[in-house]
């Protein structure tokens, strides 16, 4: 009996071989888009995430303490106007930057330490910015309130913010700095420059030690709670 052969089918056209690629590439680019959507919805979207200037990770030595609260200039008042009054300063302010009161009303000597350190470190390769240097008592009252409410007692509160009547913040005695590579440089150059590190657990926090090109830096405290110029 003969064998019947079946004809064998013929090969897809360019034309339908590319219909098949454009329907195969855009059912995946829609997969893509139904997941990223999916996503965004059940976790954010991730710029709204993003931790504030003063925490972030590349922007602060990796010494920067965790647990530090975010009070200062990541929680201005609602008029900015008045926040800027009060000593609220910006993310990027350099220690030039004496448009802002929170430079400008520093302790001159101070403002000078900082404005010779800034130059020199520039020149080095880092750039530090100022955070937080004069404050207003308003201003150094929210940031411990905040702080309370964030730690539960004044007692514990103590341990980052201090009232409005002894912060070296509302005198324009110190200054909070930020910047990578600034907390180091800070560390080893400021002396020279009569800039000194006082609370081992705010690496940010400068004051002003005239002596400290000659003898150094004095021994630094655990953190403000342990300073004897804020007891009262």
């Amino acid at each position: 009996m003969a064998r019947h052969l079946s004809t064998p089918p013929a090969a897809p056209s360019a034309h339908h071989l590319r219909r098949r690629w454009l329907l195969a590439a855009g059912m995946t680019a829609a997969l893509v888009l139904v997941t990223a959507t999916v996503l965004m919805l059940l976790l954010g979207d991730p710029l709204t995430h993003l931790p504030p200037a003063e925490s972030r990770g590349s922007m602060s030595d990796s010494s920067t303490s965790s647990s530090a609260p975010s009070l200062g200039v990541t929680d201005a008042p609602t008029d900015a106007a008045t926040s800027v009054a009060d000593g609220y300063l910006p993310w990027g302010v350099t220690p030039f930057d004496t448009q802002y009161p929170g430079i400008s009303r520093m302790g001159p000597a101070l403002l000078d330490a900082l404005q010779r350190a800034s130059t020199q470190a520039y020149a080095d390769g880092v750039s530090f910015f100022v955070t937080s240097g004069w404050r207003s008592p308003a201003q150094q009252e929210s940031l411990l309130s905040q702080a309370v409410s964030q730690y539960g007692s004044r007692e514990r509160a103590a341990r980052w913010v201090a009232t409005a009547d002894t912060s070296l913040h509302v005198q324009g005695a110190a200054a909070d700095l930020d910047g990578s590579g600034t907390q180091d440089w800070i560390a080893r150059h400021g002396p020279a420059f009569g800039l000194c590190l006082v609370y081992d657990n705010e690496p940010w926090h400068v004051e002003l030690r005239p002596d400290a090109g000659r003898n150094g830096c004095p021994p630094t405290y655990a953190d403000p709670s342990s300073d004897p110029r804020l007891a009262r």
